[in-house]
C-alpha cells in the first residue's frame, strides 16, 4: 500500500477479481488513482474476510451479509464518483464538459422509456422476424401455453432423430435463434438435423393458476406428441437450457418411470437439477422473501419481468448497473447494442402458481434431487434416467454455476458427457464457431466409472479452442441412427397439426 501511495507508477499490491473492469484502463496506475483503487479493493477484501467463517452463523445469512456489505461498498467505488475517476476526468478535459451534457441527455431518454414503458434505445434495430429470429420454419402446433415452430430443413437429407429445444420460460425463445451467424437452431439445421423449438406463451394475470405440472404436461410433452405425429416412429433429442432444463430433466425422469422410451438422449445447457448449491441467486430466496414474494405476485397474480430484473442486476452490479452508469451517463457514451442485449430487454412473466411451486420445491426443498419431486401423484427420480446426456456449464454463471450443474453426474446413472464453457450464462450457451476467444473443457463419464469432484474434473478434462457446439454436435450424430433420410414435411395436417403461420409465431411477440 505505500509502495502504491510514493511511486508514480506502482505496481498493484492487490488485483481486481475477474470479471472486475473497473480498474483495467491504464489511468488508474497514476497517482493518486492508484492509491485511491488500492485501497478500495483492499478495503472489498477485508469486508469479504470478515464476512466469512463467522462463528455461529449460517453459510446462507453469511452470503446475505457479505452481499449486502459489497452492495454498499460498491457505492462509495472511486471508479463511480467524476472527480476521483481519471477515465471520467480525462474524457471531461477533452469535451470541455460536454460528456456530462450528453450523459444527462442519455439519463434523460432512459427515463422517459422507462416511464412509458418501451424497451431501451436500440432495441428497436433487433426485431423478432426481421433482425433475430429469422431461421425459417412454420408453427404447427399452439395451445395455450406454447407455440410449437418446427425448422425448414437446411440439407437435403437428415437425420432421423428429430431436435426438441425447451428454452426457459424466464425468457423469449430465440435466445437461441438470434442473427443468422450465432443461431443455434441454423446451426444444427446446417448440420442436418430437424429442430423444432418452444415458444412459451408470456403469461397474464388470467394465468396464475398454471401450475409447474402444466408447464411439463401443456410443454414438454405437447410438444413431444406433436414431434411424435410429425416424425412417426423416431426417437427424439432434447435439449434444455436454463429452466428449460430443469423442466425436461423433470419430464425426462417420469418419462422413464412410466416406460416412455420416446426420447433418444438428453442435453441439458446451463441447467439446474440439484438447488443444494444454486449460487448467489439463492440470496434472493428463502422463507421470508418467499413470503414476500408470495404476497407480490397474490395481489398481481405473476411476477412482474423489472422485479425479477432487478435481482439479476444486483448479481453483478459492476457490469450491470454501475459501470453502466458510469460509462452512459457520465462519459457520456452509449453501449452499442447488439442482439443479445436486445434480446435481454423482450422480458417475460411468470404466473404465481408455478413459480411459487418453482422456488419452493426445486430451490428450498431441493425435492427433485432428493426424489421426493412429485408428478401425477407419484415421486420421480433423475436416477431412473438410462439415456445418454450432454450436459453444459459456463465458467461465469451467477445464474446456473457450473458445479452445481456438474451434480448431474450424482443424480443420473447414465453416460454423461460434460463441457464447460468460457462465458456467462448466456454468452457462454451463444457460444457460435468462429467466435474469437471461445474455448471449453470437456469430459466423457461412462455410467460404471467412478464419479470425481468438479476440481477433480477440471484437472482430468481437455481443453479446447472454439465452440462447444462442435462437440455437442458430434455427440448427437453419434447417438443418432444411420442411414440419414428424406426431409419430414412441416407439420402434419392429417393427424392434427396443421402448421399455422410462420415462424417465429405469435406468442413471441406478446408484452
Amino acid at each position: 500500500m505505500l509502495n502504491a501511495a510514493n511511486q508514480k507508477e506502482a505496481e498493484n499490491c492487490i488485483n481486481p477479481l475477474p470479471g472486475d473492469n473497473r480498474f483495467r484502463a491504464p489511468a488508474w496506475r497514476q497517482q493518486p488513482f492508484a492509491l485511491w483503487s488500492q485501497a478500495f479493493l483492499l478495503q472489498q477484501q477485508w469486508w469479504h474476510t470478515i464476512t466469512h467463517d463467522v462463528p455461529g452463523m449460517s453459510p446462507h445469512h453469511e452470503d446475505v451479509v457479505s452481499f449486502v456489505a459489497r452492495q454498499l461498498l460498491d457505492v462509495f467505488a472511486p471508479s463511480n464518483n467524476p472527480y476521483t475517476n481519471p477515465e471520467i476526468l480525462e474524457r471531461t478535459r477533452e469535451t470541455g464538459g460536454q460528456n456530462f451534457v450528453a450523459g444527462f441527455n442519455n439519463w434523460r431518454e432512459d427515463m422517459r422509456r422507462q416511464i412509458q414503458g418501451k424497451p431501451p434505445v436500440g432495441t428497436e434495430d433487433f426485431i423478432p422476424g426481421e433482425d433475430v429470429a429469422v431461421t425459417p420454419g412454420r408453427v404447427v402446433f399452439r395451445n395455450h401455453l406454447i407455440e410449437l415452430i418446427q425448422y425448414a430443413p437446411a440439407t437435403k437429407e437428415v437425420h432421423a432423430e428429430p431436435i426438441l429445444i425447451v428454452p426457459a420460460w424466464i425468457m423469449k425463445y430465440y435466445i437461441l435463434d438470434l442473427s443468422p451467424q450465432n443461431s443455434m437452431v441454423k446451426y444444427l439445421t446446417e448440420q442436418g438435423f430437424t429442430v423444432f423449438i418452444i415458444s412459451w406463451r408470456n403469461p397474464s394475470a388470467d394465468d396464475r393458476d398454471l401450475s409447474l405440472n402444466d408447464y411439463r404436461r401443456m410443454g414438454v410433452m405437447d410438444a413431444l406428441d406433436a414431434i411424435d405425429a410429425i416424425c412417426p416412429d423416431r426417437k427424439i433429442h432434447a435439449a434444455g437450457y436454463c429452466l428449460g432444463g430443469t423442466l425436461l430433466s423433470i419430464a425426462a425422469a417420469a418419462m422413464a418411470r412410466d416406460g416412455d422410451d420416446r426420447l433418444a438422449s438428453v442435453s441439458l445447457l446451463a441447467a439446474q437439477t440439484d438447488f443444494s448449491e444454486p449460487g448467489e441467486l439463492a440470496l434472493f430466496i428463502d422463507h421470508s422473501q418467499m413470503h414476500f414474494l408470495e404476497s407480490i405476485m397474490w395481489n398481481r397474480g405473476f411476477l412482474s419481468a423489472d422485479e425479477m430484473a432487478g435481482a439479476f442486476q444486483l448479481l453483478r452490479s459492476n457490469d450491470l448497473l454501475w459501470s453502466r452508469l458510469v460509462r452512459e451517463y457520465m462519459m457520456g457514451e452509449r453501449a452499442p447494442m447488439f442482439d443479445l442485449i436486445a434480446w435481454n430487454a423482450d422480458t417475460t412473466r411468470m404466473p404465481y402458481r408455478m413459480h411459487s411451486e418453482y422456488l419452493k420445491k426445486l430451490y428450498i426443498n431441493n425435492d427433485l434431487a432428493n426424489g421426493r419431486f412429485m408428478v401425477d401423484g407419484r415421486p420421480v427420480t433423475l436416477q431412473g434416467l438410462r439415456v445418454p446426456m450432454f450436459a453444459v456449464g459456463t465458467e461465469r454463471d451467477h445464474v446456473a454455476p457450473w458445479r452445481s450443474v456438474y451434480k448431474i453426474h450424482q443424480l443420473a446413472d447414465t453416460d454423461i458427457t460434460f463441457a464447460l464453457a468460457n462465458g456467462g450464462h448466456n454468452a457462454g450457451i451463444v457460444s457460435e464457431p468462429g467466435h474469437n476467444g471461445r474455448h471449453y473443457r470437456i469430459a466423457h463419464h461412462r455410467h460404471r466409472d467412478q464419479i470425481v469432484s468438479p476440481e477433480e474434473w477440471l484437472e482430468n478434462s481437455t481443453e479446447e479452442s472454439g465452440s462447444w457446439w462442435l462437440s455437442w454436435s458430434q455427440w448427437l450424430v453419434r447417438h443418432s441412427k444411420s442411414p440419414m433420410i428424406r426431409p419430414p414435411s412441416l407439420g402434419a395436417p392429417r393427424k392434427g397439426y396443421r402448421p399455422l403461420e410462420d415462424a417465429p409465431g405469435t406468442y413471441v411477440f406478446q408484452r
